[in-house]
């Protein structure tokens, strides 16, 4: 048994997600959704911005358009300490968020109603 009060046996570091994302807990924009696709820009860092190995990662990750929930599970961080690291790289230029646009034939009103009097009918 361990007398590390900084570890803990099932969970492991617990300071780990505050350090993460120094601190910070609010976010500048607050539109980020579990369904929210997120992109990388794929421009230069700019020097004077300091990327720990978890926004690397997630760049890394979002090379490929990717959803927030997606995402979160892959780099397997809290979802709070995701939304930190993804406002911090929207913040800099380096990440956007896609806003998907129907594709297709959307169906019109008339055939919503006849669809909806069909299934009440049933």
């Amino acid at each position: 048994m361990s007398d590390d009060r900084w570890l803990d046996e099932d969970a492991g570091p617990i300071f780990r997600p505050y350090t993460v994302t120094r601190g910070r807990t609010r976010l500048r924009d607050d539109s980020l959704n579990l369904i929210s696709l997120l992109e990388a820009t794929g421009l230069p860092v700019p020097r004077r911005t300091r990327l720990d190995p978890e926004h690397r990662r997630v760049l890394a990750v979002c090379a490929e358009p990717i959803t927030f929930a997606d995402l979160s599970s892959e780099i397997d961080l809290p979802v709070g300490v995701v939304r930190v690291i993804v406002d911090d790289l929207r913040e800099e230029n380096l990440l956007r968020v896609l806003r998907p646009t129907p594709t297709g034939d959307v169906p019109d009103e008339l055939v919503l109603r006849k669809l909806l009097h069909g299934l009440r009918a049933l």
